[in-house]
């Protein structure tokens, strides 16, 4: 005559697990869009900014040297030209900014 309270909470707990999960569903969908999407993106436009070094390019790198690009290949390296007669070898990945020829430095 007595229900125990075991038999009492067993009864339709699948719909309450799904609501429970829901608040952490819809968290994870804002933090994609919201997080991992734009850091897609400035990821991806980094990578095609990289690729598009050319020769006579300013460049800034991460360590906050300007220079100019002397010599640009296909390979992971350029050469950089940071002053008169001063080449330096650079990994392309260290590459923050591409300023165009004859653009002037952003105050």
């Amino acid at each position: 005559m007595f229900i125990t309270p075991a038999y009492a909470q067993a009864a339709g707990s699948a719909p309450d697990m799904l609501v429970q999960l829901a608040p952490f569903a819809i968290i994870l969908v804002i933090m994609y869009f919201l997080i991992l999407r734009p850091q897609q993106k400035r990821a991806k436009a980094h990578q095609e900014m990289i690729a598009n070094v050319r020769r006579g390019d300013t460049v800034v790198t991460s360590g906050g040297i300007v220079g100019k690009v002397t010599k640009a290949t296909d390979d992971a390296e350029i050469e950089v030209e940071i002053a008169p007669d001063t080449k330096v070898r650079l990994i392309r990945g260290m590459i923050v900014e591409v300023r165009a020829k004859g653009e002037p430095v952003k105050e």
